[in-house]
């Protein structure tokens, strides 16, 4: 804990000016006075802002230190902390989301199960805490069935997920905490199987095919992204016939967007065909970790803007179901690409994303740098 905080004199009688004395000397033009007295007031706000300034950050190491104390004493006590604070000063800088991914680490299920999830009061504050922890703990293949009491209130629009981990939601990346700090990575490399890098010198022709995305669409395919990473684009083109997958590696260099401009003939363009599953776990890795710019969303709200980028991505709404999202992708072809233009400025975890529908008459891309 931080010893500074004893130089602060936080523990005396708060002290109120009297607004009627104030305003007799200012009706008296006794300009000295209200200089003195904001002089005072602003000193010993100067001094109140620090000590809240400490104590958060110390309140805030013992909430890590007991989210990676492992047992059942420990997150009670975490649990009573949490509510206390909430209930002075509200939600705001109790990291409910990294809470519930700290706890999902260090404490078993059973235990969470036994407090977190056990005599729920009514008018719950800690609400937040408990569906990010559920969510968190389905990533991590807990099973629901096994643990009655991990089902909390669902809390929207944390409450669009599925309560159950979904096939294509394979090998999920979480970041990794101590109660000093966190470590975390995105795998945004290309595989070494699969790979469908088109021979050079490519063709140097530009596709007559145009970039039609709306707005929504936009703004839904780069959720994943948004907030977290450095830049995100997305393109929608929509062509008069069908393209096949065979055709997806040679065209998407010569498509007009912007992570591809000044690529050139030979610049490095390395493209490989990925089951859904991988692209879930991109996109689930860019919004839950964060990069340079970010710590991330962690695993429940993670879970629901990599959802949404998918969505996204296929073609659908806002308001479409999980089950439409999950049915539709993996029905699409997916690509995972990379390249030497000056969009990806390959100083971080920059990747390209693909996907063309079971028609071919539909083909998504986002594109996304950790450097702005």
């Amino acid at each position: 804990m931080n010893d500074e905080a004893n130089d602060l004199t936080i523990n005396s009688k708060p002290e109120y000016i009297s607004r009627n004395e104030a305003l007799q000397h200012a009706m008296a033009g006794d300009i000295t006075h209200l200089r003195g007295l904001g002089s005072h007031l602003t000193a010993r706000y100067t001094a109140a802002a620090r000590a809240a300034r400490i104590h958060g950050t110390d309140l805030a190491y013992l909430r890590r230190l007991l989210t990676t104390t492992p047992g059942r004493d420990s997150v009670e006590l975490l649990l009573q902390l949490l509510g206390e604070q909430e209930a002075a000063t509200g939600s705001v800088g109790l990291e409910l989301p990294l809470m519930a991914t700290m706890l999902a680490q260090h404490q078993s299920a059973a235990v969470l199960a036994r407090t977190v999830f056990a005599d729920i009061p009514e008018g719950d504050r800690l609400r937040e805490l408990r569906t990010c922890l559920f969510h968190e703990l389905l990533l991590r293949g807990v099973d629901p069935d096994e643990f009655p009491a991990l089902r909390p209130g669902w809390l929207p629009p944390l409450d669009w997920l599925p309560d159950r981990r979904r096939a294509l939601e394979t090998e999920p990346d979480f970041t990794r905490h101590s109660v000093n700090g966190s470590a975390r990575g995105v795998k945004s490399g290309l595989p070494g199987h699969d790979r469908l890098d088109p021979p050079t010198p490519r063709p140097s022709g530009t596709s007559p095919l145009r970039n039609s995305v709306t707005v929504d669409e936009h703004d839904l395919i780069v959720t994943a992204v948004e907030d977290n990473w450095g830049y995100a684009e997305a393109w929608v083109f929509r062509p008069d016939q069908p393209i096949t997958p065979a055709q997806v590696p040679a065209l998407l260099p010569t498509l007009p967007m912007e992570c591809v401009t000044g690529l050139g003939p030979a610049g490095r363009y390395e493209i490989a065909a990925r089951p859904v599953g991988d692209i879930w776990s991109l996109l689930f890795a860019t919004a839950s970790m964060g990069g340079f710019y970010s710590s991330g969303r962690y695993g429940a709200w993670g879970r629901l803007r990599a959802w949404r980028s998918l969505a996204g991505l296929c073609g659908l709404p806002f308001q479409a179901s999980a089950e439409e999202v999950e049915r539709l992708a993996e029905q699409y072809t997916w690509f995972h690409f990379q390249t030497d233009s000056e969009f990806f400025h390959n100083d971080g975890d920059d990747y390209g994303i693909a996907a063309l529908s079971p028609d071919g008459l539909r083909l998504a891309v986002l594109a996304a740098t950790d450097t702005d």
